[in-house]
């Protein structure tokens, strides 16, 4: 006997059990009206056969054209921010009997709209995003035929959606402020891409915080357009060598908080130079001394996430909601480290 190559179908089953195909569609969705005999035969064929039910184009039939798909696009999931962010969503898709499909972005637009398109003609019943693009009005014929949008950790720009995010430009002023009233005056301020919004913001709450002191920052001592780690740790050490180095330094990201703890840790300066990171990360508690950062409540922002989306697939028809989550100062020891001179 020549041995079955390929996917097993609902037709194999229906074939091996004796049934039709019908019978075997209400086994496999778990629908009333099939003997209990009858019942047992599918899925033991089921089970013989090793078959998967399509599950989507199940979804799409009895669910007014739902998939049981959400699609989520952040900028990196293997970021500790975006990570949880993903893993509070999966918590509440999962209630919900949905699945989630997750790709990163990498602030590429270009990306973003291939990923966006790929998901749509996939009929995910919704989209969660955390933009690349300057504007994302190419969604707007998405958004007209039903599918609900929510941005989160950046706001929508040429559309009109629901979005989550943080105060950032309260929270760098948050967390520069604590270093200037330690005393300190030459602060550096790592950051991302220059047109990032939440880059922009965390430079903006930067400087704000010394115009409210009459202070003028070092222009030598804010460094932009850095991305990951590695990035942060060759800023700080370039920094660190100038003639009038930084007595502390404020990073606006979790991950350049690491490459400059990196940086400090290789010159001998960990106990030396004042940290504040925007964004907790795990173990930022264990480092020496430990990391003083602005958190963000990634399961709060998660979870209202996943409430404006399903809101929206239950028919919720009120005008887009903005939603802007404060964040806290974490003290822990690093930012506490008095100027050296």
């Amino acid at each position: 006997m020549t041995e079955r190559v390929g996917r097993a179908t609902m037709r194999d089953v229906a074939a091996l059990a004796g049934v039709s195909i019908k019978t075997v569609s209400r086994v496999v969705n778990d629908e009333p009206g099939v003997a209990q005999q009858v019942r047992m035969r599918v899925q033991d064929a089921v089970g013989r056969l090793d078959y998967r039910h399509h599950l989507a184009a199940s979804n799409l039939r009895r669910g007014g054209g739902r998939s049981g798909l959400i699609g989520a696009l952040l900028q990196d999931v293997g970021n500790s921010f975006s990570a949880a962010l993903l893993r509070s969503l999966e918590d509440a898709a999962r209630a919900r009997g949905t699945a989630i499909l997750s790709a990163s972005l990498d602030e590429e637009p270009e990306r973003e709209r291939t990923l966006v398109h790929d998901l749509v003609t996939r009929r995910v019943d919704g989209l969660v995003l955390m933009p690349s693009t300057d504007r994302q009005d190419y969604l707007s014929s998405e958004v007209r035929a039903g599918m609900p949008v929510v941005f989160v950790d950046r706001e929508p720009r040429g559309i009109a959606a629901d979005s989550v995010t943080v105060e950032n430009v309260e929270g760098a002023l948050m967390g520069t402020e604590h270093l200037l009233a330690q005393g300190h005056r030459r602060i550096a301020c790592l950051t991302d891409l220059p047109d990032i919004p939440t880059a922009q913001q965390r430079l903006q709450g930067f400087v704000d915080a010394h115009r409210a002191r009459g202070v003028h920052p070092d222009e030598r001592l804010t460094v932009t357009g850095l991305r990951g780690p590695a990035a942060g740790e060759a800023a700080v050490s370039r920094l660190i060598d100038l003639d009038r180095p930084p007595t502390a330094i404020f990073a606006g990201r979790n991950d350049l908080a690491q490459g400059a703890v990196r940086a400090l840790r290789r010159r001998g300066l960990s106990e030396s130079v004042a940290i504040v990171g925007f964004d907790d990360f795990p173990l930022a508690d264990l480092l020496t001394p430990p990391l003083t950062v602005i958190r963000q409540d990634v399961v709060r922002i998660g979870r209202l996430t996943a409430d404006l989306l399903v809101a929206r697939l239950d028919g919720d028809e009120r005008p887009p909601q903005r939603i802007v989550v404060e964040p806290t100062l974490v003290v822990r020891g690093s930012g506490e480290i008095p100027p050296s001179d």
